[in-house]
């Protein structure tokens, strides 16, 4: 015979049964934990645009899937979404019950004791002269110090102690969502962005001067803290030998920063991993590199561009770098450079190269265009992209590529008189994050709660014990034969040393228990 159909209410609590179960819980867990995997691995629009922007120019077939499935936006996308708000709706399911469950657990007493104790896994009995009425006395004592919760019934003592087992299970769990809440509210009334600041220059806290911005669904510009900051020189310490030689070691940005317009200057050493902190806005030093002093003339003499021009490095290693330079005003045509500035120069096999991070012999080498740059009313264009469609490329007379190879301090004429390109010097650039995340104290208070709880569930033993004196005639005479067993409800802990303890007490000695107990032992 077929089951019958579920109605819309029975489907619809078969449904919220199974997505509030502790198995759907781990799961949403455990996919939470595999889709943020994509948002480390792969470039983040929010994190660094250009690296995004070169990785699609380096996979053209992949970008399309990977935009469709925003994974160039992994924490901002609709199906990480889902899996958070289904994780969240799941521990509420799990934890609601289960601390009602805890809460009647709670003020029950304990259970009464079994029938025959001495059918137990964990139990033992001893011989006896006191009266029943002290022995169950001194029961009472001895498992209240032990941190027993206690009740006398049915002429037996019924102790049982580690609630709080299941209480550091509901504080994880419980933990789990303090995270999410912290994450959400930092995600919600926070914001993230970036800028590059060249030394010498300065930053103002507003939305015109970063590079890239990310703000939160509810943060309003109110909110920003209005701070600014000069970047007053930049110190780099450099391995000069062993494995790692030529790599940097050690780099600290000196910042000279009011905390609101007019306020009292101050100065701070920024350095990785050591965030400058102003109100609820935290300043990160996260990447550096290089800005060649460049000085752009036009055919007629006039200088259409001076001043630094920000390269992005292409190897950590070495600190080869790719820039761009673009003089839209110049006569009678635009002029735009793209190449790579070396900051310390080498032909190996008669490649340049870097092979050297410091600029100790630095070179620039490009190509040079003409024509029009693209920058036009109402079009947009990445300072570190220089559009060449409607532009030409210079050549020498006899037809041959031409190129800007300049040492610091040279010059060199552009052909057909378009002009000239001067090399002044080099100024170093920080990349600072500055972020806002009002909840990274509560997701903090979280992890906190969920190692508390942690510890907690794997420590504390939830045990049950029961002491019951019976009258027995033994060679004549009516002796009392108390009997004890010890119930481990974790199904991790060993008995063997509890009861003994516990016997031991009881009988007024801190030895082992007499070879009546050591013979009931054998069963423990």
């Amino acid at each position: 015979m077929a089951a019958p159909e579920l109605n819309f209410r029975e489907l619809a609590r078969w449904t919220w049964r199974q997505l509030c179960s502790m198995r759907t819980a781990l799961v949403l867990l455990l996919m939470l934990a595999l889709a943020a995997i994509p948002g480390s691995v792969i470039p983040q629009e929010n994190v660094d645009a250009f690296a995004v922007g070169k990785w699609q120019d380096e996979h053209p077939k992949l970008t399309p899937i990977y935009e469709w499935l925003g994974l160039f936006s992994v924490f901002e996308s609709v199906w990480f979404a889902a899996i958070y708000i289904l994780l969240a709706i799941s521990l509420v399911g799990c934890i609601l019950p289960r601390c009602k469950v805890y809460w009647k657990a709670m003020r029950a007493a304990p259970p009464k004791a079994p029938s025959n104790l001495l059918r137990m896994p964990n139990s033992t009995s001893y011989s006896t002269t006191a009266p029943a009425d002290e022995v169950l006395a001194e029961a009472k004592r001895v498992l209240r110090k032990r941190h027993y919760r206690v009740i006398e019934r049915d002429g037996a003592i019924s102790a049982e102690r580690g609630y709080l087992r299941e209480a550091g299970n509901l504080l994880f769990h419980l933990s789990i969502l303090i995270v999410l809440a912290g994450f959400a509210m930092g995600s919600l009334l926070g914001y993230k962005g970036g800028v590059i600041v060249v030394n010498g220059s300065g930053f103002s806290n507003n939305l015109s001067q970063y590079d890239d911005f990310v703000p939160g669904a509810l943060m309003g510009v109110e909110d920003m803290e209005p701070f600014s900051f000069t970047l007053k020189d930049f110190d780099i310490e450099w391995l000069m030998s062993g494995p790692r030689k030529g790599m940097a070691q050690h780099f600290v940005a000196h910042l000279d920063y009011t905390e609101e317009p007019g306020g009292e200057e101050k100065s701070y050493d920024l350095r990785v991993n050591h965030p400058l902190s102003i109100g609820g806005t935290d300043i990160f030093l996260i990447g550096h590199g290089y800005a060649p002093s460049i000085t752009v003339r036009d055919g007629e003499g006039n200088v259409t561009y001076k001043g630094p021009v920000i390269f992005l490095p292409e190897e950590q290693a070495t600190f080869r770098s790719f820039g761009v330079v673009k003089a839209p005003n110049a006569e009678p045509e635009g002029i735009g450079l793209e190449g790579y500035f070396y900051p310390t120069f080498a032909l190996i096999e008669g490649n340049p190269a870097s092979i050297f991070g410091d600029d100790r012999n630095p070179r620039l080498s490009m190509l040079a265009y003409t024509g029009d740059l693209g920058l036009g009313a109402g079009e947009s264009q990445s300072v570190y992209v220089l559009d060449k469609s409607r532009m030409t490329q210079l050549t020498k007379d006899d037809g041959s590529m031409f190129r800007v190879d300049l040492y610091r301090g040279e010059t060199v004429d552009l052909p057909d008189g378009a002009g000239s390109v001067t090399f002044e010097g080099v100024e170093p650039w920080v990349r600072v994050q500055i972020s806002k995340t009002p909840g990274k104290l509560i997701a903090l208070g979280g992890v906190i709660l969920a190692l508390i709880g942690l510890l907690g569930s794997l420590f504390i033993r939830p045990r049950r014990v029961w002491v019951r004196v019976r009258r027995e005639e033994i060679d004549g005479a009516e002796q009392g034969i108390v009997e004890v067993a010890v119930l481990d409800r974790s199904s991790a802990g060993e008995t063997g040393d509890e009861i003994v303890e516990i016997v031991a007490a009881l009988r007024g000695s801190a030895e082992p228990a007499t070879s009546g107990l050591e013979d009931e032992e054998d069963r423990t």
